[in-house]
């Protein structure tokens, strides 16, 4: 009777093992079956939705089937709050998405990539009887010195900061970016068909203004009623900021130096120190909302540019490739082209203008290794291509960039990554952004000399690094 339990013992043992078809190795230390512990990753973003990532989480998931990826789209104009809420009270996500321009400002939420990630990855092998292999790995972070090689250069000077380490300054990640979008110039073919205008302008010179007043009609009152381009205003310009800055750049205008802002002041390496690039570049901007002005073409009563655009009443708009989709989206039969933002006629090199965010991790997560790990995962070059195809947004990866040039929807933006610029706005860059939006107001409306506006307007900015 013992030897039949023993065999009956034995029989089922095989059965089950033949049965499964499988067995799992590599599982015997504690700290791999710690790492193999179910996690739950909670990432948050703004624009795409998760369509765009689905590729990209199903490939990391399948590596790793312990870990679980919410991803959450927020609206923009609520995305900010809801983060600040959730951050304040404990509930806030592990991977989420930051501005470029708000790194400063979220710093202390955020924990730096660390140099190296530790994870369970898992396998099968056997070509009949199939193991689940299970290892730890460490694998080393993408470093300072990758981001300077593979990466365009303004991701090194927005995504890394320093910090005090053993009494010595040290570069640190506080972010990476999935694609960088740059400012590009839109127009209106019909609008310009009708002019007699054949090409768009490349550069801010006499024949541009020229077209910007052909095109510019006003009624019998004075109203204008089609506007040549959107410049000179703020609140009604989409990326106002943007365009003052980056006009700014291309004349010569330093924005910042070690901390102190100087697009008010003249350069020193400038030889003419009668010229003050900053100065006259919010004066070439804001002439366009003079009436008094030849290229008088914008107001304040008018409606946002990118509905102006969109309703076949503004010739010139300068904005960014992720609002394609809304132009298709609202104004299907619109005719209209883009191309390069123009620049200053005999500058050597071109300056553009970046628009982008960065994915980084919350100080807070208790997953620290396989947040940062998912974000270097979804950056790779042989991955970040799916999130590309969808969103339709030039990379930030070099190697990727002469491919998308040749995408007729991106080639105009990933054309100009290679010379996009930023610059830092301080602690608070949304307090900054309005700051320069009143500097344009009171530049418009003469409440002082444009002088003492941009000097005013630089002094408060400065207020925010002091932040």
């Amino acid at each position: 009777m013992e030897i039949k339990n023993k065999f009956i013992v034995f029989f089922l043992i095989f059965t089950f093992v033949a049965t499964s078809g499988f067995g799992i190795k590599g599982c015997e230390s504690r700290k791999t079956k710690e790492a193999m512990a179910p996690i739950v990753l909670n990432y948050w973003r703004v624009w795409d939705g998760p369509d765009a990532f689905s590729d990209i989480i199903s490939k990391y998931t399948s590596l790793h089937p312990n870990i679980t990826i919410n991803y959450k789209k927020y609206r923009y104009s609520e995305y900010e709050q809801a983060l600040l809420e959730a951050f304040a009270e404990d509930r806030g996500p592990d991977i989420f998405s930051i501005h470029n321009t708000w790194v400063n400002k979220y710093k202390n939420k955020i924990i730096p990539l660390p140099p190296n990630t530790t994870l369970a990855y898992q396998y099968m092998t056997g070509a009949i009887k199939k193991d689940v292999v299970v290892d730890l790995r460490t694998n080393k972070s993408i470093t300072t010195e990758d981001l300077k090689r593979k990466y365009i250069d303004v991701i090194f000077n927005d995504a890394v900061l320093k910090d005090i380490e053993n009494n010595k300054e040290v570069e640190k990640i506080y972010g990476l970016p999935l694609a960088v979008d740059t400012l590009a110039m839109f127009y209106n073919k019909d609008l310009l068909n009708n002019a007699g205008i054949t090409e768009p302008p490349q550069y801010w010179n006499r024949e541009f203004q020229q077209e910007v007043k052909k095109l510019t009609r006003q009624d019998s009152r004075g109203q204008i009623i089609q506007s040549g381009v959107a410049l000179g205003g703020g609140e009604n310009i989409e990326r106002a900021v943007d365009i003052l800055s980056v006009l700014m750049m291309q004349n010569g205008s330093e924005m910042m130096n070690n901390n102190q802002v100087r697009f008010n002041q003249i350069p020193e390496f400038l030889k003419d120190k009668r010229y003050n690039p900053g100065l006259e570049a919010l004066r070439f901007y804001t002439d366009f909302a003079n009436p008094s002005k030849e290229v008088y073409s914008w107001n304040s009563n008018l409606d946002n540019s990118l509905d102006m655009f969109m309703q076949g009443k503004l010739a010139f708009m300068f904005g960014y490739s992720y609002q394609v989709p809304t132009i298709k989206a609202q104004a299907p039969k619109l005719n209209y082209l883009i191309t390069e933002l123009p620049q200053i006629e005999g500058n050597p090199v071109s300056i553009n203008f970046a628009n982008y965010w960065l994915e980084t991790v919350s100080k807070k997560t208790k997953n620290v290794d396989a947040a940062w790990d998912f974000i270097q995962f979804a950056i790779k070059e042989e991955n970040v291509k799916s999130y590309l195809t969808v969103s339709k947004k030039p990379s930030a990866i070099r190697s990727l960039i002469d491919a998308q040039k040749e995408d007729p929807e991106i080639s105009v933006f990933a054309d100009q990554v290679l010379t996009a610029k930023s610059w830092y706005r301080g602690a608070d860059a949304i307090a900054a952004e309005k700051i320069m939006i009143d500097m344009i107001n009171d530049a418009v409306l003469g409440r002082n000399k444009i002088e003492d506006v941009i000097s005013t307007g630089a002094n408060r900015v400065q207020q925010t690094i002091g932040k």
